[in-house]
């Protein structure tokens, strides 16, 4: 079974050599390989020295790196992980081992556990409050939707496509790994701080919404029928009011005949966004059918 140890990478000069050795060490059978995504400085250079096979990926973007990493790689699994070196290698084994046994298809490194001296406030804050949105939102019960440690086998690397350009791709390959029905198993991990000198490249606010706006792409894709019967019915609990007075007053006051008008056109709205919802939740049955169906003719 072929393994690749696959590291995003973006100016990490001061930790990507040690990581590098430290999975060759913990997992010896496996190739290194370094996504250099423009690194400034000599990321590329240092992760060479220590052994790992360097790739350039020129578009800017974690997700970008990690649609980059599931095209060219041809390993049985993938094992995902930050050059920051706040992770542990000797961890690893944790990842792959329900994979290599056939009982889950991916792993996430779950971090929140661990000293809370190893995360900044706002960070494990925000992580916890959109693990726990996402939860809400797709009823699952995944601990850390934003690990940057993770494991996949082959079935996902082949059927789960990647759209998102930065650190959201984390919530996307989470909701898509539910979505195309794989088995996600959460493993805890060891978590720690980056060593004095090397800056986060995540910002809480600027990722955090960006996180929140994938979630409400996702939900709306997976789940149209939900998302847009729910939009119909508070444009209704709007428009019904309106129309109520407009129809009951409006003879009475010209400024309160255009409530009828207003009121007319959020029901109407209202009605066309159910039917919207409706078509594209068939037209997702009909494509979830066909997938399945795919799958068992290559059996």
């Amino acid at each position: 079974m072929k393994i690749e140890v696959a590291v995003p990478c973006y100016n990490e000069e001061l930790t990507i050599e040690k990581v590098v050795r430290d999975f060759h060490a913990a997992l010896p059978e496996a190739e290194v390989v370094v996504y250099n995504n423009n690194s400034q400085d000599n990321s590329a250079a240092l992760a060479a020295k220590a052994g790992a096979r360097v790739v350039r990926v020129n578009r800017q973007g974690k997700g970008y790196v990690v649609d980059k990493i599931f095209e060219l790689s041809q390993a049985d699994i993938i094992v995902l992980v930050d050059g920051d070196d706040t992770y542990e290698a000797q961890d690893v084994r944790l990842l792959i081992e329900p994979l290599t046994s056939g009982i889950a298809d991916v792993t996430i490194g779950t971090r929140l556990h661990s000293d809370k001296a190893a995360f900044r406030r706002m960070h494990r804050f925000g992580n916890r409050f959109l693990t726990g949105v996402l939860n809400m939102i797709f009823r699952t019960r995944y601990k850390d939707i934003l690990s940057g440690y993770r494991a996949f086998n082959r079935r996902f690397i082949e059927n789960v496509p990647i759209i998102s350009g930065g650190f959201e791709v984390e919530t996307e390959l989470t909701v898509k790994a539910l979505e195309n029905g794989m088995v996600v198993k959460d493993i805890p991990i060891r978590f720690r701080q980056r060593p004095p000198g090397s800056d986060s490249k995540l910002s809480a606010v600027r990722d955090g919404s960006r996180i929140v706006l994938m979630m409400v792409a996702l939900l709306r894709d997976h789940r149209p029928l939900f998302v847009f019967t729910l939009t119909g019915m508070l444009l209704a609990c709007i428009g019904l009011p309106i129309w109520v007075i407009g129809f009951l007053h409006g003879t009475q006051n010209n400024l309160l005949s255009v409530f009828r008008s207003a009121g007319a056109l959020l029901i109407v709205l209202a009605v066309g966004l159910f039917l919207v919802g409706l078509i594209l939740n068939t037209v997702n049955t009909r494509m979830r059918e066909q997938r399945l169906l795919m799958k068992r003719k290559r059996l």
